[in-house]
């Protein structure tokens, strides 16, 4: 009870933080908020200062942000969250009903997710549930392509093809169900690749269990042994499955953007541009509100999918020590890679040929010209430079962060559900506000918040690991807490968690991306890939190769990160003390009888 309280103080105290800081960030920003009003209300009206004064009249601004901010929380606790600065309506009901949309579009997105991830994982449920695995890793580079794909390309494509060429669905706005399926396949579609890959990385482990080899044993289906092998590798993703769930609602921004819904994410960034204060701190309330009711969720299915097996410390580990996966994928992908790079740093990125513009490839133009004439190969090649050194960069930072974090669960908890509430434009608002705009407030913002997923995974399976057979016996032999941590949690956790920052390096890469897409990342003449999306994107359709070279490259990378990922795995032990231990415990304590008897 009193650590359950002490957690509900730290998050009420994260989202009262975070409140304040929204409240306050015109004057961090040391911007004018009646201009920016202004601007917001009407563009073409003259910022006189009688018109300024006014504006500060009608908000209030001349008192000062905390007595706004103060008169906000009282509004609040009487369900008033005020009224929008721009249009002058309520901001509640508006709130609600873009939580709403954002709802049904993330219900339907989920569906998509879990439906790719069950089409990934299929071959391996399959093999596992028929003893057919032979020691196979996960692998391929399909989902990794699928995973790299940037939400916004995606979804551009899927309007203008299949909604405007093909008119098979309606492609803008926000009339009802149908106009749910382009936006959720352009979001489920990476979210479910990612899922897939964390699962289709835990089955293996799963279907070595011992209680599986015994229900195999015993006659029973391969459906059933499927069925709980699934089961029992559920609570290793439910935290990351809440994040998905609290990124699909809040993160969407590009999406909703493109097909022109009225979500919350949309209403987030568009209250953030115009400074509209009151919509921004309700929205952001209402993304923290639903991160902390998806972790609770995730909480509770975790206890009773494998509540008392975590109190009566009689798991096994999912994560055994295995020689790394051998093949050739990541050298051919890292050599195709390095090929396009080598081959385009020699051109110039910036040379403008008017007389060349939207040129199809050729010889002279192997990935063709944008729609200033500039060479796409050249733009890929330098801005490889400065998006993968970036992304490596930020990749090993949030992993390190992950683990360190993750390892305290007490702490990194409440914080990982806040940080994953807020949409990355809203962070880099608030980096800027603190830091200042420039190059590096794009990474800033993205390792901002690229650390909580892995810290979420950490946690996760450190709390599998505390209850695993091995270490129960480990512990009874008189091993002590940093014994623990160094032989027997760390080569568990560590492996699987590396795999999985590999695994978000283009999504890293993607979050970059979608910041300049939306103008707050790289600005031109930079060939930064994200940006060289954005420019090339409204060409779409005439000079489709501008921007599939890009897109190809960045589905390259996915393919290259997880390939590579199967390297990744813990060094073989020398089977010792609590391997020998748990093996010599009577029969009826053996996780195996007490799996069967259930």
């Amino acid at each position: 009870m009193r650590h359950q309280t002490v957690t509900l103080l730290w998050r009420a105290g994260i989202a009262a933080a975070l409140v304040c800081a929204i409240g306050v960030l015109p004057w961090l920003t040391h911007t004018d908020p009646a201009l920016t009003v202004l601007k917001a209300r009407s563009a073409e009206r003259d910022p006189t200062p009688e018109v300024l004064a006014d504006i500060r009249a009608q908000l209030g601004l001349d008192r000062g942000p905390f007595h706004l901010l103060g008169d906000w929380l009282g509004g609040l606790w009487h369900g008033d969250a005020g009224r929008s600065w721009i249009s002058g309506n309520e901001v509640a009901p508006a709130v609600l009903q873009a939580v709403g949309v954002s709802l049904m579009l993330m219900a339907v997105a989920l569906a998509v997710a879990a439906l790719t991830a069950a089409l990934i994982c299929a071959r391996t449920l399959w093999l596992g549930a028929h003893r057919r695995l032979d020691g196979r890793r996960a692998g391929g580079s399909g989902s990794a392509v699928l995973a790299a794909l940037p939400e916004f390309l995606t979804a551009s494509v899927l309007a203008t093809v299949v909604g405007v060429q093909l008119g098979w669905l309606p492609a803008l706005g926000w009339y009802g169900p149908q106009w749910t399926i382009l936006p959720a396949l352009a979001l489920g579609l990476p979210a479910g690749a990612v899922l897939g890959r964390l699962l289709d990385d835990l089955l293996p482990g799963a279907f070595a269990e011992p209680w599986a080899l015994a229900a195999t044993a015993r006659g029973l289906p391969g459906r059933t042994v499927a069925c709980q092998a699934l089961r029992r590798c559920l609570p290793g993703l439910l935290p990351n499955t809440g994040l998905f769930v609290v990124g699909l609602t809040g993160g969407s921004v590009t999406v909703e953007q493109i097909f022109d819904i009225p979500g919350l994410g949309r209403t987030t960034l568009q209250a953030a541009l115009a400074q509209d204060l009151p919509v921004l701190q309700a929205g952001t309330l209402a993304l923290v509100l639903l991160a902390a009711v998806a972790a609770g969720v995730a909480h509770v299915l975790t206890r009773l999918l494998i509540g008392p097996a975590l109190r009566d410390g009689e798991l096994s580990s999912l994560h055994r020590p295995a020689p790394p996966a051998r093949t050739i994928l990541p050298f051919v992908h890292a050599g195709l890679l390095l090929t396009v790079i080598v081959c385009g740093l020699p051109r110039d990125p910036l040379a403008l040929d008017t007389a060349e513009r939207l040129a199809a490839p050729s010889p002279s133009h192997p990935f063709g010209t944008d729609a200033l004439g500039r060479d796409v190969l050249a733009r890929v090649a330098h801005g490889a430079l400065d998006t993968l050194l970036l992304a490596l960069a930020i990749t090993a930072a949030t992993l390190l962060t992950g683990l360190a974090l993750g390892l305290l669960p007490r702490l990194s908890g409440p914080l990982v559900d806040t940080v994953t509430a807020l949409p990355p434009v809203l962070v880099a608002l608030l980096v800027t506000a603190v830091v200042g705009s420039g190059t590096a407030t794009p990474a800033l913002a993205v390792a901002a918040v690229a650390w909580a997923p892995l810290a979420a995974h950490t946690s996760a399976l450190l709390q599998q690991e505390r209850a695993a057979l091995h270490l129960t016996a480990t512990r009874a032999l008189g091993a002590g807490p940093w014994y623990l941590l160094r032989h027997e949690l760390l080569p568990a956790v560590v492996p699987p968690v590396t795999r999985h920052a590999l695994l978000r390096l283009p999504g890293i890469a993607l979050a970059l991306a979608s910041l300049a897409f939306l103008g707050l990342g790289a600005q031109p003449p930079s060939p930064e890939w994200g940006l060289l999306l954005a420019e090339n994107q409204p060409y779409a359709e005439r000079a489709p190769w501008a921007v599939l070279a890009p897109a190809a490259v960045l589905a390259l990378l996915g393919a290259l990160a997880v390939t590579a990922a199967g390297g990744v795995r813990g060094a073989r032990r020398r089977r010792g003390g609590s391997e020998t231990a748990a093996r010599s415990m009577p029969e009826e304590q053996s996780p195996v009888r007490q799996l069967v008897k259930q």
